[in-house]
């Protein structure tokens, strides 16, 4: 394996093209040897190899392309057809055997492999996938190209540096940011002291476990496999199949834009509240108003700050992701100075005093001092606390009467550690919107009057709460696990660092908040912790008060990291809607796939920007944490069903690296996050799985034409093979019977479907229910006819997709016809899903075919479906049937109910009318009455019966009397007899065919000596040209019956004369002297033929024939009677003889009793009842 060799350029003097050809990459399977090296000399180049692997240090990747193809040309080349599958994104490249856009120039000139050399272009050596493999980059899809292009506009690119982020800087830190947030700052503190100690811990809990056990899910998907930059929905889509992943994935993006709401929200809050409250548009006059005012400013100030934040996003995202690392160390120092606040009260508590009337909490904003009256120069003065619950200042003032009863006392705002009061919170404070905070400890004597208290500057709560509520408002804290995932493309190794980083990240996230809530609890007195906008220590962030050295590190860190977060989601969230726009599974997302030169999702980035702006008119943080918790909770549901799965099936492919997974663990965080969806708000989770379903029914409905190797397939197939074998244990009851059908399709000669509304008369049929499988059957082997097999499978799964017929579609190729439909009737289908019904159009061209296997093939169809107990259906004049788009208006339907086989006649007009095309139609019913059968009785029984199978129709009885035959009876049955002595004599051999004429025209000449000359000669004229059109050319053998066929319908239905010239038939002797007899009618230019010159012949004629043409006409002619106006006429189909002999003469029995009929449905029964009176 020591040989080198290359694909070099040759121009047309045989000479390798050196630097002329710079573009051309010459590709060197060196590698080939196992060491990878590209230098050295070139063992088999030829002249000019040096320089051509000197090339190869070019582009490792690039197809070869000759500057000037008649020049140029590569000397081998792979000519191998890419890979149809995958998500259709460009960026992404897999190295597989597949992918061939890469190798095309590599070639295999060795000779220790020659065995293989054939299976070259399809099979690569092992050495040469292990080479692609090794080269193979992920190419990130964050800012790092895009910072390129910006900086390289026009120029050349730059090659992309492979990725060297490693668990901490790449995974642990992101989550640390993403994860941690506005909830904690805004929010904790509030639910700390409305839910207690206890039920904080318990929420806390509940929300990290979920996201913790998501979070091992999440970690076995990354570790099977290489995940491309795409994350979540990258994991999930793949794992779950387009729909669901077109589902979660635009949940996933409605989250993390409705994130984007809340972080604006959050920062706008923050602002207005604590650092400049001043610059208020809208200011509260009176107290009751406050949250209105606050509401409006926080939607005026939301939409200025994301219409900045979408104008830094478009304008430059690489700035973003360089201030991700300033925004997380914001919340590290925020994080860092809580605890050292904490640390600090044990020894020195900080002086925020919380001034309480009664035991009510009171606003510190418009007064300094918490004291009704104070003493100044020995005069007692009012304050100005008076003022807020008296009409004036004055001692004699009137006042509220609460206020008059209750002292005025001071409580320190933050006790210590050391203080006990973690024993006050430990439990839940819930209340209505308006409920006053109060302290339970304080004595409290109530005024006469509380609907004033609203008026009065008490802390009161803004919301209802309650505990469901709570558990929606946290939720979004413990959000963001997926920033490691996301981030995949910039990992050195995203199989280790994903896993790592992520539970690490969780597991330091989750001791962060349990600490918080104990030590909040064991810190601050229960009324500040309640005090949800700090109103009652002058307006400071709760947290704050707690924090070192001041409270602005809080607010501050705070500030930015809102900021920081908002500006994050708003640079995720586009790009999660451009790679499931690219992904081409939601059509109409399409132009979200678009945006600028260099990548920049601009598009996507003004919807994104559109729905952020719902959730800041919202206003409310309260009301839009709980939207987005609904998104997250979906996502998370759907990672860990994808791992729960995978893992039940057994996937063989399914590998994961990352070992600590079970699937109880994936089941039981699929079942907390439902829980959590329904305990957070149930009409938002319901109006989340509904978007969702909308979404996935629409990508389904859209035929998401993917194939990413998903689990849902896998669950699918499982289910159908537990059903498959459930199935099998019995058959099916009557009650449980449905047409399961095997449609058998004729193509014509370019593999197109000759009739199309076969497939139509299916769809309507069968509304979509039921196994249907459309078979076709091509002459040949398989080895050849591979190629149109598959040309004529796709042909009929587009015509069934155009006539909407839901089904399996089989292509049979057979050595001849016949065999090929018995395969299929026999084999088509798996257990117990296997057809019962078979559906076929009439041959129509069965007279004028050159090959007589056509009817006989038709003919033996229907007797091996006999055999198989499978009901046949055959539609005659398929193509004149209603197409799927047709109304039929007021009509029939009309049933033939000649024999009872089953009960296939009376189901079907019922199922046909469950489709609209039908649904005006009525049902009529025919039956036969004999001479010996009371017909009014027969109506009454039928009547009885359909009222008892439940199905509405008219009922007719039909007398057929027993008349004499008729001649056209007779003489119908005798062309028929000719023909089909005609088609025998024509399988004659050729010796045998000379012999039969010979001896025909020396009869003939005979009889012409003996009577009459002139007819005679006209007849031997005849035969002889007859006997030398035989001899001459007997590929026209199959054309004579044709003519003779036209000829003589032409002379039986018109009544017309038909010359000598005009007959061509295989003559015995009976049938030369009928036939003079028959040309001296036609020479006396008789019209009306002499029908008892014809007796003898008459005589001679098979009895039984006789009687079934008469049977034929007769009942021809009473269906044609009642029921020419019909949409459609189902009818019994009689059964081909047991005597093979006559099958001619069946197809003419059937000719005969279908003639005059416009649309027509012969039916045979598979030999079992599929229809009940029963319930």
């Amino acid at each position: 394996m020591g040989e080198r060799f290359v694909v070099v350029p040759v121009d047309g003097g045989g000479v390798a093209g050196h630097r002329e050809h710079s573009d051309a990459v010459v590709a060197d399977p060196a590698s080939d040897t196992g060491d990878g090296s590209r230098g050295g000399d070139d063992g088999g180049g030829g002249g000019g190899g040096g320089g051509a692997a000197e090339e190869k240090e070019q582009g490792e990747d690039s197809v070869f392309e000759p500057q000037d193809p008649n020049n140029v040309v590569p000397i081998l080349e792979y000519n191998r057809e890419p890979n149809k599958y995958g998500d259709g994104v460009p960026k992404e490249n897999s190295p597989f055997i597949n992918n061939t856009e890469i190798d095309k120039g590599n070639s295999y000139d060795g000779t220790n492999m020659a065995l293989f050399e054939e299976e070259m272009d399809s099979n690569p050596m092992v050495s040469s996938l292990l080479n692609k493999l090794a080269n193979y980059t992920n190419l990130t899809q964050g800012a790092q190209e895009h910072e390129e292009a910006d900086e390289d506009e026009g120029a050349k690119k730059k090659a992309v540096k492979s990725p060297q982020m490693g668990t901490f800087m790449g995974v642990y830190l992101p989550c640390l940011q993403n994860i941690l947030g506005v909830i904690l700052f805004l929010r904790l503190t509030w639910i700390v002291g409305t839910a207690g100690i206890l039920e904080s811990l318990a929420i806390v809990v509940l929300c990290c476990s979920c996201t913790m056990l998501t979070a091992i899910s999440m970690s076995a998907i990354a570790t099977n496999g290489v995940v491309p930059a795409g994350g979540s929905y990258y994991m999930i889509s793949r794992s779950l199949g387009p729909e669901f992943g077109g589902a979660v994935g635009l949940c996933f993006y409605l989250g993390t834009t409705f994130a984007g709401s809340m972080y604006i929200l959050g920062t706008i809050e923050i602002l207005l509240t604590y650092i400049v409250p001043k610059a208020a548009i809208f200011v509260a006059e009176r107290k009751e108003d406050k949250v209105d005012a606050l509401l409006n400013n926080m939607r005026v100030y939301g939409t200025c700050c994301l219409a900045l934040m979408a104008v830094v996003v478009f304008v430059g995202v690489k700035y973003v992701n360089k201030l991700a690392l300033v925004f997380l160390a914001c919340v590290v120092l925020s994080i860092f100075a809580i605890y050292a606040g904490v640390i600090k009260t044990i020894f020195e508590p900080p002086d925020f005093p919380v001034c309480m009337l009664g035991n009510r909490t009171l606003q510190n904003h418009n007064f300094d001092k918490c004291l009704k009256t104070e003493d100044i120069d020995n005069m007692t003065v009012t304050t100005k606390l008076w003022k807020q619950f008296c009409d004036g200042p004055e001692l004699n003032a009137t006042c509220n009467e609460y206020f008059l009863n209750n002292n005025v006392t001071v409580v320190q705002g933050i006790p210590g550690l050391t203080s006990g009061v973690i024993s006050e919170n430990m439990w839940s404070e819930y209340g209505p919107l308006g409920m006053l905070v109060e302290n339970k400890k304080l004595s409290s004597l109530g005024g006469s009057d509380s609907a004033q208290d609203v008026y009065m500057p008490y802390v009161v709560n803004d919301i209802t709460t309650f505990f469901t509520l709570l558990v929606g408002i946290y939720f979004p804290s413990v959000t963001g696990i997926m920033a490691g995932s996301n981030r995949s493309g910039d990992l050195r190794d995203a199989q280790k660092s994903i896993p790592i980083g992520t539970i690490l990240a969780i597991a330091t996230t989750s001791i962060i908040y349990i600490t918080c809530v104990v030590l909040f609890g064991g810190c601050i007195e229960g009324v500040l912790l309640r005090d949800k906008f700090g109103d009652s220590v002058k307006g400071n962030l709760v947290i704050g008060t707690l924090s070192w050295p001041s409270p602005w590190v809080i607010v501050i860190g705070s500030f930015f990291s809102c900021c920081g977060a908002g500006l994050q989601s708003l640079t995720g969230a586009p790009r999660l809607l451009q790679a499931i726009a690219r992904d081409g599974i939601v059509p109409f997302l399409q132009v979200f796939g678009h945006g600028k030169a260099n990548g920049e999702p601009t598009w996507a980035l003004l919807l994104t920007a559109g729905i952020c702006e719902i959730g800041i008119l919202i206003a409310s943080l309260d009301a839009v944490a709980p939207i987005l918790s609904m998104f997250f909770l979906m996502c998370y549901l759907f990672v860990n069903l994808a791992c729960a799965v995978q893992t039940l099936l057994r996937t063989p492919n399914w590998r994961p690296r990352f070992k600590y997974y079970h699937w109880a663990l994936s089941l039981l965080g699929m079942s907390l996050c439902l829980a959590l969806m329904f305990i957070c708000s149930w009409y938002y989770a319901i109006v989340a799985m509904a978007i969702a379903g909308c979404i996935y029914k629409y990508i389904e409905y859209r035929g998401a034409e993917k194939e990413w190797g998903d689990g849902i397939r896998g669950l699918s197939l499982n289910a159908a093979r537990y059903a498959l074998i459930r199935l099998e244990e019995a058959p099916p009851h009557t009650k449980n019977w449905r047409p399961q059908l095997l449609v058998l399709l004729n193509l014509d000669s370019d593999q197109g479907v000759k009739h199309p509304r076969l497939l139509s008369l299916t769809t309507q049929l069968k509304a979509g229910k039921g196994l249907t499988i459309v078979g076709n059957v091509l002459e040949g082997t398989y080895v050849t006819k591979d190629a149109e097999a598959k040309r004529a499978e796709q042909n009929i799964k587009s015509a069934m997709s155009a006539e909407r017929t839901k089904g399996f579609c089989h292509v049979v190729i057979s050595s001849n016809l016949r065999d090929g439909v018995s395969h299929l009737i026999q084999s088509a289908g798996l257990g117990g899903m296997k057809h019962n019904t078979v559906l076929m159009a009439w041959p129509g061209t069965w007279k004028q075919s050159n090959d007589p296997q056509s009817w006989k093939c038709f003919i033996e169809t229907v007797r091996e479906t006999t055999a198989a107990h499978h009901a046949l259906l055959v539609a005659k004049n398929v193509d004149s049937f209603p197409t799927n788009q047709d109304r039929l208006g007021e009509g029939t339907i009309d049933v033939w109910w000649v024999v009872h086989d089953g009960g296939m006649l009376m189901l079907l007009p019922f199922l046909l009318r469950q489709h609209k095309v039908w649904r005006k139609c009525k049902m009529r019913i025919f039956t036969v009455a004999q001479m010996d059968d009371n017909s009014i009785q027969m109506k009454k029984d039928l009547q009885m019966f359909l009222y008892h199978l439940r199905l509405d129709a008219e009922v007719e009885v039909v007398e057929m009397h027993d008349n004499d035959i008729s001649a056209f009876t007779y003489e119908k049955t005798l062309v028929m007899e000719q023909r089909s002595q005609m088609l025998k004599q024509m399988q004659l051999s050729r010796t045998e065919r000379e012999r039969e004429i010979q001896s025909i025209t020396d009869e003939s000449r005979s009889s012409i000596r003996r009577k009459n000359q002139g007819a005679a000669e006209s007849v031997s004229v005849s035969l002889s040209r007859h006997s030398s059109t035989v001899e001459e050319n007997q590929e026209d053998e199959a054309q004579l019956i044709h003519d003779r066929n036209t000829a003589s319908h032409a002379a039986i239905n018109d009544k017309a004369e038909t010359g000598p010239d005009r007959v061509h038939m295989t003559w015995t002797k009976d049938k030369l002297f009928s036939e003079r007899f028959r040309n001296r009618e036609c020479n006396a230019n008789v019209a009306v033929r002499d029908l008892f010159n014809m007796k003898p012949e008459w005589e001679s004629l098979n009895q039984s024939n006789v009687r079934r043409m008469h049977t034929a006409v007769k009942l021809n002619e009473v269906v044609v009677n009642k029921s020419q106006g019909a949409h459609l006429v189902l009818l019994n189909m009689p059964g081909p003889p047991r005597n093979r002999g006559g099958d001619e003469n069946y197809m003419e029995f059937l000719e005969v009793l279908l003639e005059g009929l416009n649309r027509v449905l012969l039916v045979r029964g598979g030999g079992r009842e599929v229809i009940t009176i029963y319930s």
